[in-house]
């Protein structure tokens, strides 16, 4: 069999799709969420050009699911995986959608009329959604899913579906598929701040890590791109960034750095600064790291507009008559800084996704100190895992910024291609 399997449906397993397909090797794509896109799809710009993220991403969606040689199973998930390198035979999940996905055109009338309101996961908590919904305007496959969960049975979706593309009643389906290869395109989760007391991440409305500050900025968010404080609904005045929140810390087990964070702070500041030159904004860092291509430049770019940076992180976030305060000393110059931000954004880390867990398990490979997928030699064969056919990429191996995940991909799909060639 020269199929080739895809675990994952962000940009590492689309653009690892792309590359397989486009070399005339039929792939199946398997993402767990109802649309493909992954954690780049959440973004508003990227770095360091602040190119838009979904002008870059959707067209890449789009042509994933009208290849004709690329298969894609949205809310599903690989549940067992048997056989070796050329003759994989993996069973796939897919959960109810109770939406009949052949006449759904996506129109969103049954959105407009649903009356149940819940938390938005993928605005990570900064919005809410309805019961029946799209994950996001530009979600592909363009089509709704209902959340059975939270679904009161009310009826006024199946009235005002004109095409009855809304099922009652849905059960997961067990698809069989054999497999040459396996690309593992399983990506990260974000580091949880609450493991930090001291933060008072949660306790207080206006400590937000980074992906949610990306929510609020991005256009196609909660507040259509306004940055509100979430206590108030009002404008911050003064926004600190605390960098390495979950990385750079034996004391919690994440001694790697997460590799994007300080770009990212970079980015949203800039962003924020462009728009609202009045605002205050001041990112505290152990070190800045910008390390790519342009990178150093769009560090340089943000001082000039004025953002400050203090060498030294914050150990607390304390809450008082004054709202939020933070102490920090400039290690630079041994000033002790005391500040009463607005807005508090932790630049919270990454680190291996369930799924990166789950599938390794099931699969037999290994995976490093840190949990994520090893790779038989950094240098040498960065794709390769322990097992012989089962390649990775993105950042199930280690934190990457975007144009790592796509270079990666690339190579893994090069190389789950020369497998299926062989057994062709």
């Amino acid at each position: 069999m020269t199929d080739v399997l895809i675990i994952g449906g962000g940009v590492a397993g689309i653009e690892a799709a792309l590359k397989t397909a486009d070399n005339g090797i039929h792939v199946h794509l398997v993402e767990r969420e109802p649309s493909i896109g992954g954690r780049m799809s959440q973004l508003d710009k990227t770095f360091p050009t602040n190119d838009c993220s979904m002008c870059i991403l959707s067209p890449k969606m789009v042509d994933v699911v009208r290849h004709p040689l690329i298969t894609v199973y949205t809310c599903s998930e690989v549940t067992d995986v048997t056989g070796e390198k050329g003759n994989f035979i993996a069973t796939i999940r897919k959960n109810p959608r109770y939406i009949d996905e052949d006449i759904c055109n996506g129109c969103g009338d049954c959105i407009e009329i649903c009356p149940v309101e819940v938390y938005n996961r993928y605005d990570a908590g900064m919005g809410i959604r309805k019961a029946i919904y799209k994950p996001h305007p530009q979600a592909v496959p363009d089509i709704v899913v209902k959340d059975e969960e939270h679904c009161i049975e009310c009826g006024l979706c199946y009235d005002v579906c004109g095409l009855n593309a809304i099922k009652k009643e849905d059960t997961p389906r067990v698809i069989t598929i054999h497999a040459s290869a396996i690309i593992l395109a399983t990506g990260y989760q974000v580091f949880n701040p609450e493991t930090r007391p001291a933060l008072n991440y949660k306790t207080h409305p206006d400590v937000i890590t980074g992906i949610e500050l990306e929510r609020l900025i991005n256009a196609s968010g909660p507040t259509k791109g306004i940055i509100k404080c979430p206590s108030s609904g009002k404008e911050p005045e003064n926004i600190a960034f605390i960098q390495c929140v979950g990385s750079r810390n034996m004391a919690i087990g994440r001694p790697y750095c997460s590799c994007v964070c300080c770009m990212a702070a970079i980015k949203n500041s800039i962003l924020i600064r462009e728009k609202h030159p009045e605002t205050s904004l001041t990112i505290f860092y152990i070190d800045i790291r910008t390390y790519g291509k342009g990178y150093e430049e769009y560090y340089n770019r943000a001082i000039s507009l004025g953002v400050k940076f203090i060498r030294g992180l914050p150990s607390e976030v304390t809450i008082g008559r004054e709202g939020l305060t933070i102490v920090a000393e400039n290690t630079e110059n041994g000033e002790i800084i005391t500040m009463h931000p607005d807005l508090v954004v932790l630049s919270a880390g990454m680190e291996p996704s369930g799924t990166t867990f789950r599938m390794a398990e099931m699969l037999g490979i290994d995976i490093d100190l840190n949990g994520f997928v090893a790779v038989k030699n950094e240098a040498l064969d960065p794709v390769a895992t322990s097992i012989p056919g089962i390649y990775v990429a993105g950042t199930a191996t280690a934190p990457k910024d975007i144009p790592d995940c796509v270079a990666f991909a690339g190579a893994a799909a090069l190389r789950a291609v020369t497998d299926a060639r062989k057994v062709s």
